[in-house]
């Protein structure tokens, strides 16, 4: 086998949480109820029957799942904050609750005591209930940006003089569009969904981006001007996409709606967000009015909203094929067909054991350079990784065996090294996703992500294969002594 290609040094690398998945407490100390919590006790079920009531218990059992992390030689872990356990009812009128601040507080020094690195996340998804039912929550556009900025500058101020990296929102992309256009997220909005009561897939998901757009730069712009200076830390946004390939790599019309389908995917957040510019034209032209405009009083924040890195969750690519016939108004994907087969019935990658993720780590590398090249700033990988073929109904003896996650990891690692080594991109860091089984959302308990089983009848943790060797393939690969 050949020598891996080397990566810096200095490159940091670790595991990623969300609060919702792994928290469980949602009653206890004072937390407030988020749309998540609301949204998988709906009846019928939206979430195959699964809630975050329990989750992995992680309030509970965060010294245990930190030994695990110092067992598995990470140099950094990425969680999010339960913005409703900070401020129970989310608005910047309401009260604190100092119970929910302490317990990141002791979160936070846990990590630093066995010399892990803290990343933040400000909201992975779980938006207090109470604004929700106040005026809409991201909806309300005007509100929303104020209220998480406030937010924001309460985890700045309580923990900024320990926390160095911080993340604002997580897949602004998933929020608008499976929150408001699919109805398959909190809080379930959909005209297009059968079990949707409320919602206009029409507009509502762009309304929603912008919120976010708005929300995430008054958070960068406020810690730029009052926290930058002594707190010396970095903020960027996490922003999902998967790559795409023309269909027909011969049709034009198929190459540009593979390009057309990352700027619907990404553009839509990165050119404002980036850039200070405005949604690309693509996306004007398709919806028209639909597509809220940016005051000129929007420009001037996010010209004060400057970032430091580019943070990408990717764990997939496609096809892309053009359609000939007008986009439909409930359209957000820019009037393509996704396949995950080319015209030559050639498969995008190995399948996974979910049905839309397949390893394709060559397009990986592609992606990486292109939004390098598009937009200019550090990526740090912060979610990678995937369910082994048939995880789901395997006992825990068998999960940990999770053969196609170590190659899913070791394929796609080495895609960043390429892409750091041989075309100039400059990527500085790898977040695998993620350290525990846990609560994958609306696919509920059965798809397990983690690198760590998780019995949830007995919560008990059994490390896989793979958290032991990510620390070897990481070493190796910087040219680092591994702990035994």
């Amino acid at each position: 086998m050949p020598f891996p290609t080397p990566l810096p040094a200095d490159f940091e690398w670790g595991f990623a949480t969300a609060s919702y998945q792994i928290e469980g407490a949602v009653n206890e100390d004072n937390r407030g109820r988020s749309i998540w919590d609301t949204f998988c006790h709906l009846q019928p079920t939206r979430t195959k029957g699964a809630n975050g009531d329990v989750a992995c218990d992680h309030y509970h059992r965060y010294e245990e799942d930190f030994d695990l992390l110092k067992k598995y030689g990470a140099k950094a872990y990425r969680f999010s904050i339960s913005w409703s356990r900070i401020i129970p009812l989310g608005g910047r009128d309401d009260p604190l609750n100092e119970t929910g601040i302490e317990f990141y507080n002791t979160l936070i020094d846990s990590l630093l005591g066995r010399g892990i690195t803290p990343w933040v996340t400000l909201y992975h998804w779980d938006l207090p209930q109470a604004l929700h039912d106040r005026y809409g929550g991201w909806l309300d556009v005007e509100e929303s940006q104020k209220d998480f900025e406030r937010y924001a500058k309460i985890c700045y101020e309580r923990f900024g003089d320990r926390v160095k990296n911080w993340i604002t929102l997580n897949e602004p992309w998933i929020v608008s569009i499976f929150g408001y256009a699919t109805g398959g997220n909190a809080p379930g909005r959909s005209s297009i969904n059968p079990q949707s009561f409320q919602g206009n897939t029409a507009t509502e998901p762009w309304i929603v981006g912008r919120a976010l757009i708005m929300s995430h730069a008054r958070a960068v712009a406020l810690y730029n001007k009052q926290f930058r200076e002594s707190q010396k830390g970095q903020i960027g946004i996490s922003l999902n996409g998967d790559y795409y390939e023309p269909w027909d790599d011969q049709d034009t019309r198929d190459k540009v709606a593979a390009e057309r389908r990352m700027e619907f995917h990404i553009g839509w957040f990165a050119n404002p967000i980036f850039l200070a510019r405005d949604y690309p034209p693509c996306m004007r032209e398709q919806l028209g009015e639909r597509l809220p405009i940016f005051t000129p009083s929007d420009f001037s924040i996010l010209e004060k909203a400057k970032v430091d890195f580019y943070g990408m969750n990717y764990y997939t690519s496609q096809f892309a094929r053009h359609r000939d016939q007008p986009a439909p108004e409930t359209d957000f994907i820019g009037n393509i067909e996704e396949l995950q087969g080319d015209k030559n019935g050639i498969s995008v990658g190995e399948p996974s054991g979910v049905h839309w993720l397949r390893s394709a780590p060559q397009l990986f590398r592609k992606h990486l350079t292109r939004i390098y090249q598009k937009y200019g700033k550090p990526i740090y990988v912060t979610e990678n990784g995937c369910p082994c073929p048939g995880e789901d109904a395997m006992t825990c003896d068998e999960s940990v065996n999770d053969s196609y996650r170590i190659r899913y990891f070791e394929d796609h690692l080495e895609a960043i090294a390429l892409a750091n080594n041989e075309d100039g991109t400059h990527i500085k860091g790898y977040f695998a996703w993620s350290l525990l089984d846990n609560l994958e959302w609306s696919d509920g308990y059965g798809v397990r992500f983690g690198v760590t089983f998780t019995d949830y009848v007995t919560l008990k943790r059994t490390p896989k294969k793979s958290a032991m060797l990510l620390q070897h393939i990481f070493h190796e690969r910087m040219n680092l002594p591994t702990a035994s």
